[in-house]
């Protein structure tokens, strides 16, 4: 059985590395969509993404990945790497949607001040995301705090496996299954101040930088 220390380091392990993956490619999708006003309905699409069950982002990950699955050759299914993938692309629409919304709002207050100046397309692209970085920031605590808390995905392709892919909120539910309330409650009580902290930190950020 795995002591609620590993649980939880893994759960962060995990859900990081899930957050930096879909910030890697949420962020310039977002920056992309602020500047080119053709890809806004695909923005509109992943704002209707953002409130997605997770067990259905499970469910089709399983299905891709199983062995009669078109990725099931990778061998990913019951591995952490499953739900690194599972939570990345869980978390993309909401990366996605809220980065947006502070990069159109930066690129419009800064982008025509930037050219009257004579700056050139790159220099004012890297001025509108240094003047973003705070909302953009808050953003991705904001994508973590949603990864580190959802159980569908880390329970459909996780299984659960002790030492292996046990996160916080699969070993909740399976200690509460068991009866075990008080290590559930333990578990339960790390995640909620997990949660707050990061969520208490994006508020910080902001107001920093406001």
């Amino acid at each position: 059985m795995d002591s609620l220390p590993s649980i939880v380091a893994r759960s962060i392990i995990i859900s990081g590395s899930a957050t930096l993956i879909a910030t890697a490619w949420s962020i310039p999708l977002a920056y992309h969509a602020s500047t080119h006003r053709r890809l806004t309905p695909l923005v509109y699409a992943f704002e209707a993404l953002v409130g997605i069950p997770t067990v259905l982002v499970g469910l089709l990950l399983y299905a891709l990945l199983s062995r009669q699955g078109p990725l099931g050759w990778l061998g990913l299914l019951y591995t952490p790497q499953a739900i690194v993938i599972g939570e990345a692309l869980l978390i993309t629409p909401l990366l996605v949607a809220v980065s947006y919304r502070v990069l159109s709002e930066k690129s419009r207050e800064l982008w025509e001040l930037a050219a009257t100046l004579g700056a050139t397309s790159s220099q004012a692209a890297r001025l509108v995301l240094s003047e973003s970085l705070p909302g953009l920031t808050s953003s991705v605590i904001m994508g973590f705090s949603r990864a580190i808390g959802e159980l569908g995905v880390a329970l459909i392709v996780g299984g659960n496996i002790a030492g292996l892919t046990r996160t916080m909120t699969t070993s909740i539910a399976l200690y509460t299954s068991m009866g075990e309330y008080d290590k559930a409650i333990t578990l339960g009580l790390i995640l909620l101040a997990i949660t707050v902290t990061f969520s208490i930190l994006a508020r910080a950020v902001r107001r920093e930088w406001e």
